[in-house]
């Protein structure tokens, strides 16, 4: 076996736990394809995870509808866009992980996201915004860019 293929198949032997599906919670979430211990790192990944930072002026000539997806799924942060070296037409999951107070993983001191708990197959995997990024975060009606007709999200 080539060394590629042989990481590659390490990869799905040990690392591979999660998928993408519909979340009760919002949206898409992600969830546990087999059974989680605590202390794994189940979002481990051979895709680049390092993010490029753009200012607001920067991505002025962007396609307003591709603002708006940076700003559903990529940190802003001081007027800063922090979108994925890979690009927006490739998957990191973490991206999909949605708010829950009650969280199943957690960024541990090397920054890398952890599973706080054992988590069950098809368990949606969660984590507190609050905590992860130090702010807090709201949602609904608590939210003040929030609109009847939705969030307002500017980038």
């Amino acid at each position: 076996m080539s060394s590629l293929k042989e990481k590659l198949y390490e990869h799905l032997l040990s690392e591979v736990y999660c998928k993408l599906g519909v979340s009760p919670l919002h949206g898409i979430g992600v969830f546990a394809l087999r059974d989680i211990p605590k202390g794994i790192q189940p979002l481990n990944s051979m895709v680049s995870k390092k993010e490029i930072k753009f200012s607001r002026v920067e991505l002025k000539k962007v396609p307003s509808s591709v603002r708006k997806h940076l700003a559903s799924f990529c940190l802003v942060e001081k007027g800063r866009v922090f979108a994925p070296e890979i690009g927006m037409n490739a998957v990191n999951l973490s991206i999909y992980l949605n708010h829950s107070k009650t969280p199943n993983l957690r960024f541990n001191d090397k920054d890398v996201l952890e599973a706080m708990r054992d988590i069950a197959r098809g368990e949606e995997l969660t984590i507190d915004y609050d905590l992860s990024f130090g702010e807090e975060h709201l949602f609904g009606e608590d939210d003040p860019n929030y609109r009847s007709s939705g969030p307002v999200r500017s980038v």
